[in-house]
């Protein structure tokens, strides 16, 4: 059976789609390479100890923790967030929990994204400590204590490519009204994880900075991977603002999708 040519409108309106998604391909390897390059800066720097760096890092460092030392009440608030809500364990438990759903509503592709992301991003993070070996701050008063190296900040890493993980899944399921207040408290919880390991004395502004853009950078090639796949299997475009699988809401996720 002799396929019907494709109405000159059908065929403008592919054209537009594979000039969007190309973009948005495009888009992802872009903010990846921008995030390893800044990374890169920044470790450069680290290592060669610049001292408008240190002096920005110093500077940071004693002025929030005079603060804190002023304000113990607002310490104990710090910890809180930094040690309980915000902590590694926390979020990855969050995102573990999340990924058995995913192969219980039998999206394994997007289950195997949400694991690779994770992972990868934790392994990376330790790799870059035991590489760079930078020791934390030593203030004369500290009010709070940390184990191991200080570059980049494992804190600020894993809530970076953890909440990333959360909104990217989880995006389809909300409405598109209320995707924005999700945007919101996810950019909110990685800036104050940065704020308050800062703040206790437990890492260097750089650190975070770091673990923020190794993270993105994590994120984002993984993104592109997977947006590569769903072109590869003949699914419908994704709006990543929206999520990675707008169909995670059907049945059978993996199984729907318009074809490209």
């Amino acid at each position: 059976m002799t396929a019907r040519p494709a109405h000159p409108a059908e065929r403008r309106d592919r054209r537009d789609a594979d000039r969007r998604f190309g973009i948005r391909l495009f888009g992802s390897a872009a903010v990846a390479a921008v995030a390893a390059v800044l990374f890169g800066l920044l470790l450069v720097l680290v290592e060669s100890g610049w001292h408008p760096l240190r002096r920005l890092d110093a500077g940071a460092a004693g002025w929030l923790n005079r603060a804190a030392l002023d304000h113990p009440a607002w310490t104990g608030t710090l910890r809180f967030f930094s040690d309980v809500v915000w902590d590694p364990v926390t979020l990855r438990a969050a995102v573990a929990v999340l990924t058995l759903w995913l192969v219980h509503r039998r999206a394994w592709r997007l289950a195997a994204w949400s694991a690779v992301t994770a992972v990868a991003g934790g392994l990376i993070g330790l790799l870059a400590k035991t590489v760079v070996e930078r020791a934390r701050p030593a203030l004369p008063d500290p009010v709070a204590h940390a184990p191991g190296f200080s570059f980049p900040s494992g804190h600020a890493m894993t809530a970076t490519t953890s909440f990333a993980i959360l909104l990217l899944v989880l995006l389809p399921l909300v409405r598109p009204a209320l995707r924005p207040l999700f945007w919101a408290v996810a950019t909110v919880s990685v800036l104050g994880v940065g704020f308050t390991r800062v703040a206790l004395g437990v890492h260097w502004f750089s650190d975070v900075a770091g673990g923020w853009t190794l993270g993105l950078a994590v994120v984002a090639l993984t993104g592109w991977s997977f947006e590569a796949w769903r072109a590869d299997a003949g699914l419908g475009r994704a709006d990543v603002a929206g999520g990675l699988e707008p169909e995670l809401g059907d049945d059978d996720p993996e199984a729907t999708g318009t074809p490209s």
